[in-house]
C-alpha cells in the first residue's frame, strides 16, 4: 500500500485538535475572571473566654436590679492573643464589697488566625464560681475544662469539650452526662441547670462550651434576696478563612472569540517519513483465476501453465496473422484477376 495512505488520518486529527483548541481557549479565559468575582476574601476569626456571667442581683429592700456582667481571659482574633489571669472580681452587689466571682488554678485562653486556619481554645483547671449572697458556698466547683473551636480552609470544622474529674454545685457533688442537662434543687438556697459539654458545627464555623450554669438562688443574705442569670464557664469560637488569596491575577476579561479560525486543511506536514518507498512502476493487475491447473499466487490469481508473449497475447497468434495474411493476398489475386477480365471483354 502506498505511504501516502497513512498520512489522511494524521492530518485530519491534527486539523480536528486545532479546532477544539481554539474553541476551548475562551473558556479556559473566562475560568479565573469568574473565580475573581465570587466576592471579597475572608478572613477567619477566632474566640475564647474562660468565664462570662450574665447575672441579675435583686437586693433586699429596694426594688432595682444590680446586673453583674463579668468575663475573665476574653479574647478575640484575627491577630492571636491569649491571657491568664486568675481571677476576676466584681462589687456594688453584695453590701457594697468586691467579691470573687471567679479564681482558679489555671486559667488561660489562646485565639490564633492565620491565611489557613483559625482556632480557639481555653484550659480551665481547679475553678471556683461564686454568686452575691453566698460568700461561703460555690455555686460550682470544677477539676479541670477545656473547650477548642478549629476551623481550618478545606476541612470540616471542629468543636470538642471535656470535663475531667469531679463537679460540685451548691456543695453537692453532680453526675453529668455528656452532652445533657442536669438539674439541682437545693431546698432554702436555689437550683441550677448545668448543660455540659456543648458543641455546635457549620459549614463554616464551630463552637464548643465546657460548662453553662443557668443559676437561680435566693441567698437572703447579705442584703441579697435573689440571684438569677447565666454563667458560662470555657467557651471558644472558630469561623474558617477563604484560604491563601491567588498569587496570579486572573485575566480581566476573557476573549468572545478566537484569535485565529481554523483552517480547512492542516497547516503542518506530517512528522513522520514513510517506512517504504513507492514502487516506481505500478504492479501488474491480478489475472483473473483459471481453471487450468495453475498454482494460485499470494493476490488471489492464478499462475498460467503457458508461457505468455511479452505484448501479452497467446502461444496461437503467429498463426492467426500468418491465416490473416494469406487471406489478405488472396483477396488481392481476385481483385487483380477481375480486373483483368473486364479490360479483355471491353
Amino acid at each position: 500500500m502506498n505511504s501516502n495512505t497513512f498520512r489522511a488520518p494524521v492530518r485530519r486529527t491534527a486539523a480536528a485538535a486545532t479546532v477544539v483548541a481554539l474553541a476551548v481557549g475562551p473558556v479556559l479565559l473566562a475560568a479565573p475572571a469568574a473565580q475573581a468575582t465570587d466576592g471579597e476574601h475572608r478572613e477567619g476569626k477566632a474566640g475564647a473566654v474562660v468565664l462570662r456571667t450574665g447575672l441579675d442581683v435583686s437586693l433586699l429592700g429596694e426594688t432595682v436590679k444590680v446586673p453583674v456582667r463579668a468575663t475573665l481571659n476574653e479574647v478575640q482574633a484575627p491577630e492571636s492573643e491569649n491571657k491568664t489571669a486568675l481571677s476576676v472580681k466584681v462589687q456594688g452587689a453584695e453590701e457594697g464589697k468586691p467579691i470573687d466571682i471567679l479564681s482558679a488554678d489555671v486559667a488561660t485562653s489562646t485565639a490564633t488566625v492565620d491565611e489557613r486556619k483559625a482556632e480557639g481554645y481555653v484550659n480551665l483547671v481547679k475553678a471556683r464560681v461564686h454568686v452575691p449572697g453566698l460568700p461561703a458556698l460555690a455555686l460550682v466547683e470544677v477539676e479541670k475544662v477545656t473547650s477548642k473551636a478549629v476551623c481550618e480552609a478545606g476541612k470540616k470544622p471542629v468543636a470538642e469539650s471535656n470535663v475531667l474529674g469531679h463537679v460540685q454545685a451548691l456543695g453537692k457533688k453532680v453526675t453529668l452526662t455528656a452532652g445533657g442537662r442536669t438539674q439541682l434543687d437545693v431546698p432554702a438556697v436555689g437550683r441550677i441547670t448545668l448543660d455540659l459539654s456543648r458543641t455546635s458545627t457549620t459549614t463554616r464555623t464551630a463552637a464548643a462550651t465546657a460548662l453553662e450554669l443557668d443559676v437561680e438562688v435566693n441567698p437572703l443574705n447579705l442584703g441579697v434576696a435573689k440571684v438569677k442569670g447565666t454563667v458560662t464557664l470555657a467557651e471558644a469560637t472558630c469561623e474558617t478563612p477563604d484560604g491563601p488569596a491567588p498569587t496570579e491575577k486572573p485575566t480581566e476579561k476573557p476573549t468572545e472569540r478566537p484569535t485565529e479560525e481554523p483552517t480547512q486543511e492542516p497547516t503542518e506536514q506530517p512528522t513522520e517519513r514513510p517506512t517504504e518507498k513507492p514502487s516506481e512502476r505500478p504492479s501488474p493487475r491480478p489475472t483473473e483465476p483459471a481453471d487450468d491447473g495453475g498454482i494460485t499466487t499470494n493476490n488471489g490469481g492464478s499462475t498460467p501453465t503457458q508461457n505468455l508473449a511479452e505484448t501479452g497475447g497467446s502461444s496461437a497468434t503467429p498463426y492467426i496473422a500468418g491465416g490473416a495474411l494469406a487471406l489478405l493476398l488472396a483477396g488481392g489475386v481476385a481483385v487483380a484477376l477481375t480486373r483483368s477480365r473486364a479490360r479483355a471483354r471491353g
